[in-house]
């Protein structure tokens, strides 16, 4: 049944060639867009969990709390121990925020003063990604702080100036002049437009001493966002020896309008998947329907010489499924060495990368696709196949052998 099946794809070669190709490019262009969903969703992961960690531990209800003071760890050296002994692995920092005035000569903005431990992961990743100019704050040189670029800008500040912060109110020395030490190109130009990072002990000193806005955690072995057991696990342990009156929150739950954003990429492939499949399903339709249109006298034979309507109906489908599964190898081909060579690093094109970049798009992205992906593609194949030939097959089915082996085509 498969060689005569064969035989009657390859006797319309042209029309076959023309839709086996239109399922070969469906199956490659969805696996192309599986990869490049993966490395947009990898990517933007990555971004996020640079500045929010993946595991955060933070006072309850931190951002219901308006009081400044109100919403400081203060036990951040016996906390950390806790943490290394719960995920002895994990890079634990502290993080302190205060938010203040910032002042040039001439102009003034409000801003958000980050203090990050200097020798930490968080500074690592500032120094190595975005910082464009100058030198990363150290906490040998208390005094000193990265500005964003948009934000020296906006003050009128150059390298080796002085800015002014300016935090009232709160529990520190609440005013202090800092060298600009090295600019920042961030990758959100709202964020860049605010953000000055200091040394954390510059951080405590001026505004909340030996005090932290959160504790972030780094998990060695979660690089991707399909690792969601690995996180889940991480945060019930920690959660078990955190004591009352703290919380701790995976990045999903830090920051929930990016990871929103990032669950609605998969059933928007599902949807992309469907509604490419159902195009090329109506060309294997009509492909199939016409095959069996030239050969309704060849079906009639068959059936008079004994063959029952299911064996009749099976030689369509069959058909179906070589004309369908020979594009889709075609195209699995053509796909996966298209991914694998994503895989190796790609960036969108100049201008394009720098839009995106607002959105937090790495500029430089790494296709991903998992093998479930890859089998959802061959599946929408192999039921376009079967979905397509059931009408045709149905006919085939319904011939009566002395009138098909009369028609005329």
């Amino acid at each position: 049944m498969w060689t005569l099946a064969w035989k009657n794809v390859w006797r319309g070669r042209g029309r076959s060639l023309v839709t086996a190709g239109a399922v070969a490019a469906v199956v490659a262009l969805m696996l192309v867009m599986y990869g490049l969903s993966g490395a947009v969703q990898n990517g933007m992961f990555e971004n996020l969990t640079r500045t929010t960690g993946h595991l955060l531990l933070r006072v309850k209800n931190a951002e219901e709390v308006r009081e400044f003071d109100l919403s400081l760890i203060r036990e951040v050296a016996a906390l950390k121990r806790r943490i290394a002994g719960t995920l002895p692995t994990a890079d634990v920092e502290a993080v302190l925020e205060v938010p203040a005035l910032l002042a040039g000569e001439t102009r003034s903005r409000g801003a958000v003063l980050l203090g990050l431990e200097t020798s930490g992961r968080l500074t690592k990743e500032l120094v190595e990604k975005y910082l464009i100019a100058g030198e990363p704050p150290v906490a040998e040189s208390e005094w000193s702080a990265a500005l964003g670029a948009a934000l020296a800008r906006a003050l009128k500040v150059e390298l080796g100036g002085t800015v002014y912060a300016f935090a009232p109110g709160t529990e520190g020395l609440g005013a202090a002049a800092f060298e600009v030490a090295g600019l920042l190109d961030l990758p959100e130009s709202t964020v860049e437009a605010r953000t000055a990072v200091l040394a954390l002990e510059a951080a405590q000193e001026l505004a909340a001493p030996d005090a932290a806005s959160r504790i972030v955690v780094f998990l060695p072995g979660l690089k991707t966002l399909e690792q969601v057991q690995l996180l889940e696990d991480a945060r019930r342990a920690l959660a078990s020896v955190v004591p009352p009156g703290y919380e701790v929150l995976t990045w999903r739950e830090a920051e929930p309008a990016l990871a929103a954003i990032l669950d609605m990429m998969r059933p928007m492939m599902l949807i992309y998947a469907l509604l490419f499949f159902v195009l090329a399903g109506l060309l294997v339709v009509n492909t199939v329907y016409l095959s069996l249109v030239e050969r309704i006298r060849e079906f009639g034979v068959i059936i008079a010489l004994g063959a029952d309507r299911w064996r009749v109906m099976q030689l369509v489908i069959l058909e179906s499924l070589w004309l369908v599964s020979s594009g889709a190898l075609v195209g699995g081909i053509v796909g996966g060495l298209a991914v694998w060579r994503m895989a190796r690093g790609f960036s969108l094109p100049g201008a394009l990368a720098e839009q995106y970049a607002e959105f937090g798009l790495p500029v430089v992205m790494y296709a991903s696709i998992t093998p479930g992906q890859v089998a959802q593609v061959f599946a929408f194949a192999a039921l376009t196949a079967v979905a397509s030939a059931l009408w045709p097959a149905w006919l085939a089915g319904k011939l009566e052998p002395v009138e098909a082996m009369r028609h005329v085509a």
